[in-house]
């Protein structure tokens, strides 16, 4: 059989790509993690190590990027119950990876946020004589390493963490717990991060779900038959004093600061960030409570529309373990009046419906692993041949597109470190489809600028498909005055009526050129047409 059109070669290193945004693993080998996850590893490796029968000495929770808090935290948790069973003291650990920060090339706002949230958690901690200790891996192999240096020079028995369900994070999980076997170290990771365990819940044949509405579905009558499922659980009890004399130098720890691929571009940048967006739990309980009492009640009916800010904007808080998914759930519940999710106000049927989709992407990284890595979840887009067009991805980027509704979202991406979620499926699919540019560079940027960046819920937001969005449609739909359009694109803030969705196209040349606003760098319905037929063309001759 001739080889594929568009099949590629393997580099060197077994990666397809040299550029490390784009770098991926051969489809074929995708299949082989797809068939032996490395949750299923790592879940089989602590029902061997969590049953360690050893007497306490120290024990220690190790915080991850995504359990930003002292509150209702199941790993801080169960290592104070085990601290508090054995008489001994509870200490805590940060493992900060600058190279991770590189890797995922997540944004400075995010760094800064998360830095600012330890900053709390360490001070709050430390009123209960809890140290929080913060220790650098260099090099991200090295990372294991550093973690059980510090557990063996801490005389620590027994180690607590969350568990993180990305592909790199489960395998340093699992090196780190064979360590631990080795060495007799209990070594316990909770689930965190979701309410339902991903891959927990099985279609009728028994497998996982795949689809989102089944899902969410079966995921309501979960919750409903099982409340216990988003209880919570307390904070921390104190140390002795003692602690504080024992553990001295771990209290003396600093909280990492900004590298330098990661600074602000300015001072009053970052302050404008840090007041958009205030770090630390209480900010986080604040803003939830807020939106339950001020905004969820048209949540239903408004949530489309940028320009009226009807989002949560909780999404930074849940992908930085700042505030529980479980706590939001209990405030819902006591506005929702004790009613099920699904009943009552529709405002919080809708809402809780985007928890619920945070939840199947994570199920989707459990059960799809490949889809952390660079990877479609349909592999079969990977063989598309995408178009190098670096004028057009420099206007993309900075919102010069020429359609205002793409440019305002950029922008306010550019500004906020935000984008309201309608603006993310149209910016996404213009990117993909019009400009037929690899969806992956897109995928990256909304990394190295969103402030609530999540691989999982990243991924599969940037998942390629047939669908393409019509952004005048989409604009005159969601954004029907043109307010958001006017507040992020300036230029044609005195544009008058459904001018302002497609100006180049419904004003005369003359009143065009005098905005200062530029022509669409392509058509949208030949491009849209150019998308679908390569798509056609290309999954047609996939070796996937």
């Amino acid at each position: 059989m001739p080889p594929k059109k568009h099949a590629r070669a393997a580099s060197s290193d077994g990666y397809i790509d040299a550029d490390a945004a784009l770098s991926h693993p051969p489809t074929k080998r995708a299949k082989e993690i797809d068939q032996h996850p490395p949750f299923q590893t790592l879940t089989a490796l602590l029902e061997k190590t969590r049953q360690e029968d050893s007497k306490p000495r120290t024990v220690l929770h190790w915080f991850r990027s995504k359990d930003l808090r002292q509150e209702d935290n199941k790993g801080l948790h169960a290592a104070s119950q085990k601290a508090k069973e054995g008489g001994v003291s509870l200490i805590t650990l940060y493992l900060h990876s600058p190279k991770d920060l590189e890797w995922h090339g997540t944004s400075a706002a995010r760094s800064d946020f998360i830095f600012e949230s330890l900053r709390i958690v360490k001070d709050q901690l430390a009123k209960k004589n809890i140290p929080l200790a913060i220790i650098t891996a260099e090099e991200r192999a090295q990372k294991t390493e550093k973690v059980f240096e510090f557990v063996k020079e801490n005389d620590v028995s027994h180690v607590y963490a969350n568990m993180e369900y990305e592909v790199d994070e489960l395998r340093r999980d699992i090196e780190f717990g064979e360590e631990c076997q080795n060495e007799g170290v209990v070594f316990d990771v909770l689930h965190d991060q979701t309410v339902v365990v991903p891959g927990a819940l099985k279609t009728g044949g028994g497998g996982p779900h795949k689809v989102f509405t089944p899902y969410h579905k079966t995921w309501l009558a979960e919750t409903k038959q099982n409340p216990h499922l988003y209880d919570l659980v307390p904070p921390p009890e104190a140390n002795d004093k003692s602690a504080t004399k024992h553990f001295s130098h771990l209290f003396e720890a600093e909280i990492p600061t900004l590298p330098e691929t990661k600074q602000f571009a300015s001072k009053k940048e970052q302050d404008r960030i840090r007041k958009l967006w205030p770090a630390g739990h209480d900010a986080g309980m604040k803003r939830l409570r807020r939106f339950l009492t001020e905004k969820v009640a048209n949540y239903a009916a408004r949530r489309s529309e940028p320009a009226g800010d009807p989002s949560s904007r909780m999404s930074a808080y849940f992908s930085a373990g700042i505030v529980s998914v479980r706590e939001a759930l209990q405030e819902v519940n006591k506005h929702n009046h004790g009613e099920s999710f699904d009943e009552g106000d529709v405002g919080i049927a809708a809402w809780v419906r985007e928890i619920v989709f945070r939840e199947f992407y994570r199920q989707v990284s459990v059960t799809t692993p490949h889809t952390n890595m660079n990877l479609p979840q349909n592999l079969k887009f990977d063989f598309v041949e995408w178009e190098q067009d670096p004028s057009g991805w420099e206007k993309w980027c900075k919102g010069l597109t020429g359609v205002p509704f793409i440019d305002a979202g950029m922008r306010q991406l550019n500004t906020e470190a935000y984008m309201h979620n309608r603006l993310r499926m149209n910016t996404s699919s213009y990117l993909r489809a019009n400009l037929l540019i690899d969806y992956r560079k897109g995928e990256r940027y909304f990394a190295e600028h969103l402030i609530d960046w999540d691989l999982s819920n990243n991924t599969q937001g940037w998942e390629p498909s047939y669908t393409v969005f019509n952004p005048v449609v989409q604009a005159e739909k969601c954004d029907p005055t043109g307010q958001f359009i006017r507040k992020w694109v300036p230029e044609l803030k005195d544009v008058q009526g459904k001018a302002v969705f497609a100006p180049h196209e419904r004003l005369s040349r003359e009143e065009f050129e005098a905005l200062g606003y530029p022509r669409p760098h392509v058509d949208f319905a030949e491009t849209a047409r150019r998308a679908k037929e390569r798509y056609k063309r290309d999954l047609a001759e996939a070796d996937a």
